[in-house]
């Protein structure tokens, strides 16, 4: 009883001692314009963000708060990813059933593309096939484009609405399906779902991170539930519990940290002991409805966009399910430093 006792303080000491150190928010970032928000993508190496919001994408020096560029012309946009290789970001147009391809120093249109399902939502660059996935909410399908000419290549047929995706860099893509709770495995050189596991009892997997050192996934489930998985074996290894509201989370290779990014205002910091022991050691306060995230892995901040709500109207027999109005200039993304 006493090793059980004391087992159970070095458990408790861990996560106090980790508690007060490992989140806080250390800055707002202010952007101009009222619309929805989707996605953040951050790009490590220079420090930048793309920030989905509206029908624009913001690019945005995260050292000095400035925007560097409006990719414009956009229709209901989710998410941003680039192929640097090539010089070129694609966003996904969920309206319009499109990708826009943009160059990554100038931001100026190059292109758009017609995909092949409808509303495409997250949207992921593979450097190992060199290909583009959009994935598909209305057609449960991901559309593949080869990023250097631009060309819809194969349509893949998924079993369910796919949510977030990830790469291996190897040329596997891993992927929530999140009204089957389950995840999907698409290689990139057959173009064909290779895999999949159910991840009860998570429910309806939205954000998805990949820990790529030691092959294991963390999805964020709208039970208030991170379900983490074994990449290789193709199986849950256990559950944690989260914030309500969640949408995003991130993973931090040399932190060894998993962030949910919860709406309900907090951040649930997961740390991965060893490769089948994972504890909760704090839930960090950040803003109501920053529920998606994305971490530069060269300064281990977090990034996480969110805005001021003004009151929910009443319904009417035109409106029966009204959405509340953001507070005009509330947007701003949220700078998170992660130790």
């Amino acid at each position: 009883m006493k090793k059980l006792i004391m087992l159970a303080i070095l458990i408790t000491g861990f996560a106090q001692i980790n508690y007060a150190q490992v989140c806080k928010v250390v800055n707002r970032i202010h952007l101009e314009g009222d619309g929805r928000w989707d996605y953040i993508t951050v790009d490590s190496e220079s420090n930048t963000a793309y920030e989905s919001h509206g029908d624009i994408v913001q690019v945005v020096d995260l050292s000095t708060g400035k925007v560097l560029g409006t990719i414009k012309e956009l229709s209901g946009v989710h998410g941003a990813t680039f192929a640097k290789e090539f010089n070129k970001g694609f966003i996904s147009n969920g309206r319009t059933s499109t990708v826009t391809v943009f160059d990554l120093t100038t931001f100026k249109t190059l292109e758009t593309i017609k995909v092949t399902g409808q509303n495409p939502d997250a949207i992921l660059y593979d450097p190992a096939s060199k290909l583009v996935f959009t994935f598909n909410g209305r057609t449960s399908d991901a559309t593949v484009i080869d990023a250097k000419t631009n060309e819809v290549k194969a349509t893949i047929k998924l079993d369910g609405k796919p949510e977030f995706p990830q790469t291996d860099l190897k040329g596997i893509i891993y992927v929530n399906i999140e009204d089957k709770s389950e995840i999907q495995v698409i290689d990139t050189k057959t173009l064909k779902v290779i895999n999949k596991w159910s991840i009860a009892p998570g429910e309806e997997p939205s954000g998805l991170a990949l820990d790529n050192e030691n092959h294991i996934l963390f999805s964020v489930c709208s039970n208030k539930m991170m379900i983490i998985s074994d990449a290789k074996a193709g199986k849950v290894i256990t559950n944690l519990p989260i914030g309500g509201g969640c949408d995003g989370v991130a993973f931090d290779p040399t932190l060894k940290m998993a962030f949910s990014a919860n709406g309900d205002g907090t951040i649930t910091v997961v740390k991965e002991i060893s490769k089948d022991k994972f504890v909760v050691v704090e839930t960090a306060k950040t803003q109501t409805s920053a529920r998606t995230i994305a971490v530069n892995t060269k300064t281990h901040h977090l990034y996480l966009p969110a805005a001021e709500f003004n009151p929910k109207p009443e319904p009417t027999t035109e409106n029966p399910k009204p959405r509340a109005t953001l507070k005009s200039g509330s947007f701003v993304i949220l700078d998170v430093e992660a130790k």
